[in-house]
């Protein structure tokens, strides 16, 4: 992995990333479709939201911040893609973020979980990164139980200043110093 200028190909036990491409618009629409993947995540999105969300956050942004991005986490056994994975700057800026959104059918297995360690590992060791961020809808206990799992500590929660987040309010606000993780989850 020295010298991975980018997350594609960060593999775990199950899993795998790569990046999206235009071909994959379909899986990002059905993703941002389903209401139980949105529901902590400000509702169903509309047709030309996803196409700009897929375009300007995924597509463009490769290029934009080399190391960082969204990634289509895909099942190693089947080649399933189970959904996204993304380590990038949050909506308002200035803090990085780990984060994820999987389908119904992969909740539970303990995904989100196995490879947002990965992409912490990888932010902190390969990229340097001195404190990774993370947040999720505070009602959201299972997102909320995998930051934790994840070694990100909860810090008071916060209101996010972007248009994406208004309708969300407060969030649980979670961020760990690379030193700390790094200790915890030495190789």
């Amino acid at each position: 992995m020295g010298g991975m200028k980018d997350a594609v190909g960060l593999t775990t036990q199950r899993l795998t990333l790569r990046r999206f491409t235009h071909d994959d618009l379909p899986t990002i629409r059905r993703l941002n479709s389903d209401a139980a993947v949105m529901r902590y995540l400000g509702g169903v999105q509309p047709p030309q939201k996803n196409d700009e969300m897929f375009n300007n956050r995924i597509l463009k942004y490769y290029d934009e911040h080399p190391g960082l991005g969204v990634w289509a986490t895909i099942e190693r056994a089947t080649g399933e893609c189970v959904g996204f994975h993304l380590l990038n700057y949050i909506l308002s800026g200035g803090d990085i973020q780990v984060g994820y959104r999987l389908f119904p059918q992969h909740w539970g297995k303990g995904y989100a979980t196995e490879m947002s360690i990965a992409l912490l590992r990888y932010g902190y060791e390969q990229l340097q990164l001195a404190v990774i961020t993370a947040n999720a809808h505070r009602e959201n206990r299972a997102s909320i139980h995998v930051l934790e799992k994840c070694g990100l500590q909860r810090k008071e929660d916060r209101v996010i200043d972007h248009p994406g987040y208004a309708n969300i309010g407060a969030v649980a606000w979670f961020e760990r110093p690379s030193n700390e993780w790094l200790r915890e989850f030495s190789a």
